[in-house]
């Protein structure tokens, strides 16, 4: 049984086949596909993720402006937020306040630098955690491409990350406050047909909820980020019937950044400076006491 194949009476469809004598079929599939080519290509344009359509119309990212704007945060308090988290519950940035809070901000749909930064981040985390204590501060990564950036997109992300960390958490950006908060932090995006350009940026927020400093690059050097949480965790208002918190202070104070291992140790240097200093203020303290004791035994009566 042969194949028909249809027809098109117009001239344009006898041309098409006419240029190709050997495979009559094939000419006529070939003007069907260039009559149906401008639909397919308005489906596909339709079917585009928000980002890439509004690419056409953003301009590039201009990185001086993005690093002038992300600058001109600092010091500056962000408003109190609501996000979703990986397990859809609500999630104020409120919330963390009384720590110092690293915020940084990826799309799920990235492949390349987004996961790159964050396991980066997450290797300087573990690091500072380390020196510093596990409890001493908070992370936050936010998804900003709403609606793509869903609590379970957050929470595959960080699945295949490999990030499990301790008080670090995956969040959900609300959709109607994106460009709000994106601009409070001063994190500056542009839409591309891969994706977006954006500044790769960690901001580091004291404990009462303001803008400390910026750390930027997709890789940095670690004291980049311990110093400025050292910082800030020795300028606490400490309690002095907290003997903990006490010690917590000296750690953080003796801590230092061991540029041939890349890493953040204890320098014990510091500890037997102290000792070795309480040890002479001690012994002249005992020799001036008995100094004085002895001038008093030798006066006559």
């Amino acid at each position: 049984m042969s194949y028909a194949a249809p027809t098109f009476p117009s001239s344009r469809s006898h041309r098409a086949a006419k240029h190709y004598p050997q495979f009559p079929v094939c000419g006529r599939v070939l003007h069907v596909l260039r009559r149906l080519a401008p639909l397919l290509l308005s489906v596909g344009f339709a079917a585009m993720p928000l980002q890439v359509r509004a690419s056409a119309d953003q301009p590039p990212l201009d990185q001086k402006e993005a690093l002038r704007v992300s600058q001109e945060v600092i010091g500056t308090t962000p408003a109190d937020q609501t996000f979703t988290d990986r397990q859809g519950r609500p999630l104020r940035l409120a919330q963390f306040r009384g720590k110092p809070l690293l915020v940084s901000f990826v799309y799920t749909g990235c492949f390349q630098v987004c996961p790159v930064t964050t396991k980066f981040l997450a290797d300087a985390v573990a690091a500072a955690q380390k020196a510093l204590g596990p409890d001493s501060f908070n992370v936050l990564t936010i998804g900003f491409n709403q609606p793509f950036d869903s609590p379970e997109a957050m929470r595959e992300f960080a699945l295949r990350q490999g990030v499990a960390r301790p008080n670090w958490e995956f969040a959900s950006a609300d959709p109607r406050g994106v460009a709000n908060l994106t601009r409070e932090f001063g994190f500056v995006y542009a839409a591309t047909p891969g994706g977006f350009d954006h500044l790769t940026q960690v901001s580091l927020l004291d404990a009462k909820g303001q803008i400390a400093t910026q750390i930027y690059g997709e890789t940095f050097e670690l004291q980049m980020l311990v110093e400025p949480l050292k910082t800030l965790l020795a300028g606490e208002t400490v309690p002095v019937r907290d003997l903990s918190g006490w010690i917590e202070q000296i750690r953080i104070l003796c801590t230092v950044y061991d540029p041939a291992s890349g890493r953040y140790r204890l320098n014990y240097a510091v500890f037997i400076e102290i000792f070795v200093g309480l040890t002479v203020v001690g012994a002249v303290l005992y020799y001036l006491l008995n100094e004085r004791r002895r001038r008093r035994r030798a006066k006559p009566a």
